[in-house]
């Protein structure tokens, strides 16, 4: 009888444990099905946001080299491909970090499907109400693309390897020295004259950048005034960030500036932006003029739907130029590089091969 007893147990305890390790198995292999079905699910959203990519295609035309355009390799010496020009270096190591040709800066990754991975862009910046403001208000808008155009053949002309697109950089927030009537110090662009451009960049092929200068209200209500016109496909955004002030200061009068965060908001707002309206990549740039422009810069991460330009916005002599590019955009590295040029104020105005010998070479270059 106590045999039989042992023997019952012994089988009652084989079968608790075999049932246990059966249960086991199953969680393991519930736990292992859950798995493979969240990556079957990430993988298929990751295919279908890349079918609807392709299915959204950049809406612009570049304007083609010259049959008899020479890339820079051939057209710039030895000791150019290696280092860096001796004005930018200003007494730093002349070693390029970014071979020349290439505009995604050391460090950084692109993980868009964005236009400035093939292709520069070549801008006019203003307001088309102001002479002091830039280009786009000198001139009559058809008679602007015309000279817009020329500008941008002689960068595709100079790196036929990227060609360039005709670009508008238009202020569409403008920074005041009157609080107004919304005590934000400033006024907004009108929607006939915001909707006159649009219809220009879309006419002739470009893109649109809509430039905000934000006084004292904050980079991302100001980018969102613009919803309507974001839903086109080609058109962008850039932030001034010198014309943001604080609580008792005033635009132009005090030089402002804009953190990191905030140009991380506007980064993250216009990402979603573009998946919510099934829209191609766009492009945010950050104009930079001082030190104190843009702080804390190492919060700014673009993101798999939105490339950022750093650009150098400052005129003087390209001694200057060149070296607080070196220092601002280079020694920063965000994403891209962008180089402001001013027609007027610039002694000398660099031409498109001294522009493309920077260190890394600009992807947006715009005019003033």
């Amino acid at each position: 009888m106590r045999k039989l007893f042992l023997f019952l147990l012994v089988a009652l305890v084989a079968l608790v444990t075999a049932c246990s390790n059966t249960a086991s198995t199953n969680e393991q292999t519930d736990e292992q099905a859950d798995q493979q079905a969240t990556n079957e699910d990430e993988n298929k959203e990751k295919e279908e946001k890349t079918e609807k990519k392709e299915e959204t295609p950049q809406p612009f035309k570049a304007m083609e080299p010259s049959e008899d355009a020479k890339p820079l390799d051939e057209t710039m010496t030895e000791e150019e491909l290696a280092k860096m020009p001796v004005v930018e270096a200003h007494g730093e190591d002349r070693t390029r970090k970014t071979p020349v040709g290439e505009t995604l800066m050391e460090g950084t990754t692109d993980e868009t499907d964005g236009i400035l991975k093939d292709y520069r862009l070549v801008a006019y910046y203003g307001q088309p109400n102001s002479t002091q403001m830039g280009i786009l208000g000198e001139m009559e808008p058809e008679a602007l693309m015309t000279k817009l155009k020329e500008q941008t053949q002689a960068y595709s002309d100079a790196d036929p390897n990227r060609p360039a697109i005709p670009t508008i950089e238009l202020i569409t927030t403008i920074a005041q020295r009157d609080p107004g009537p919304n005590g934000k110090y400033y006024h907004m662009t009108s929607e006939e004259d915001i909707d006159e451009y649009a219809e220009l960049a879309k006419k002739h092929n470009a893109i649109l950048m809509l430039d905000v200068q934000l006084g004292r209200d904050t980079a991302l209500h100001q980018v969102k005034l613009l919803e309507k016109w974001l839903k086109f496909p080609y058109v962008h955004v850039a932030i001034d960030t010198e014309f943001h002030v604080e609580e008792g200061q005033t635009p132009g009068i005090d030089l402002g500036s804009v953190d990191g965060s905030e140009v991380q908001e506007v980064v993250d707002y216009v990402s979603k932006f573009v998946e919510d309206n099934d829209l191609p990549d766009k492009i945010v740039l950050v104009h930079q003029f001082t030190d104190h422009a843009v702080t804390n810069k190492q919060a700014i991460k673009p993101t798999d739907n939105v490339e950022v330009a750093l650009n150098f916005d400052g005129y003087g002599d390209y001694g200057t130029k060149m070296s607080l590019y070196r220092k601002f955009v280079r020694n920063e590295p965000v994403q891209y590089g962008g180089f402001k040029i001013f027609y007027n104020k610039d002694k000398p105005v660099l031409t498109p091969s001294e522009v493309l010998q920077l260190d890394p070479n600009p992807a947006i270059i715009n005019y003033q």
